[in-house]
């Protein structure tokens, strides 16, 4: 909070909360500053609270908004108390700061938390390999059992279903693309049944105790034209320079520009519209943001996403991406061990 110039930091999001106190419940929030510690929460939670250490915890018994200004205002005087204006409403922050009383302001103070939680610790990453090892097993137990003939929709059934399972929980719904559907970056699984001949696009990752995984694979379901070769060789080259790029320090902009300029200059450059990839850890999409106007650099230990992709509207796509962990140097671990050549799955 140092130059943040809030005497108090309300955290409401409730992944930050769950970062600073482990609480997984729907409704709790956290008072952070200089000697305040204070874990927030109402009579539904009073209990499993009470055994979060090292933070004292206020139940709030009436509205909540009014319960959290009266917290903050006591324990700020006529300070100022941040808000997580990057997670709450315009609507929520100007009524909290309407509720404040004794000289107390607002002010707007999101992203403290999350720059915390980008650089990983031996076990969060641990967490983040486990669970890119559990998508890993089912990409491998899905291209054994073949692809052809079953829809998009009944392909992501089967995943989300295969991870719950197995004690996991998709960290968000998988997109499984065929053929021209492998255009759209972000298809919805429909009713199309995977053909012969198709570029598949496979888009998953698992949560596992907290934590996230990401991981694309293109595959094809019999040999593709020369067109779709093109670009799934030219899109696995600017992945592996990206990954190359990759380091302590760098720009992110500049590592997706490695990318993007191999994309480019084969003239696929209008093909590739989204960034190069993003943070993962308790959320799959965190800080930082690789793309080309990205002001962030990367940290030791992020665990970023490189996924290139170019889509060809109403043919097909391709989108490679692995999950690596930052380090000094170069990547320190890529968490995605599932092969990349362009494999044909029955």
């Amino acid at each position: 909070m140092g130059g943040s110039d809030v005497d108090a930091l309300l955290v409401s999001h409730l992944t930050n909360v769950e970062y600073l106190t482990g609480f997984t419940g729907s409704n709790g929030a956290c008072l952070v500053g200089e000697g305040i510690r204070t874990f927030i929460t109402d009579f539904r939670y009073a209990d499993s609270a009470a055994g979060i250490d090292g933070w004292d915890v206020e139940v709030v018994s009436g509205e909540w908004l009014a319960g959290l200004a009266a917290l903050a205002s006591d324990a700020v005087g006529d300070g100022q108390v941040g808000l997580e204006d990057d997670h709450v409403t315009v609507r929520t922050a100007r009524m909290f700061a309407e509720k404040l009383s004794g000289g107390a302001s607002a002010a707007d103070c999101g992203g403290l938390v999350e720059r915390l939680r980008r650089s990983k610790d031996a076990g969060e990453l641990a967490a983040i390999a486990a669970a890119a090892e559990l998508t890993d097993s089912i990409y491998a137990e899905l291209f054994e059992a073949g692809l052809s003939g079953r829809t998009e929709a009944d392909i992501a059934a089967w995943v989300m279903a295969r991870m719950r399972e197995q004690g996991a929980e998709p960290s968000f719904p998988p997109i499984i693309a065929a053929g021209p559907n492998g255009a759209l970056p972000h298809a919805e699984p429909g009713l199309r049944p995977v053909g012969g001949g198709d570029l598949v696009v496979i888009d998953m990752g698992s949560k596992l105790d907290g934590y996230c995984s990401d991981c694309t694979r293109t595959v094809a379901t019999g040999e593709v034209g020369a067109e779709a070769t093109e670009i799934y060789e030219l899109t696995l080259r600017a992945n592996q320079l990206a990954l190359e790029a990759v380091a302590a320090g760098r720009e992110a902009a500049a590592v997706d520009a490695v990318a993007r300029d191999v994309i480019d200059e084969a003239g696929f450059g209008g093909s590739f519209g989204h960034g190069l990839g993003h943070g993962v850890g308790m959320e799959v999409h965190e800080a930082p943001r690789l793309g080309p106007r990205s002001e962030d650099s990367l940290v030791e230990n992020d665990v970023v996403t490189i996924e290139p992709g170019i889509y060809l509207s109403g043919r097909c796509g391709v989108r490679i991406e692995d999950l690596v962990v930052v380090g000094t140097d170069g990547v320190a671990a890529n968490l995605s061990s599932h092969a990349k050549s362009l494999t044909i799955v029955s």
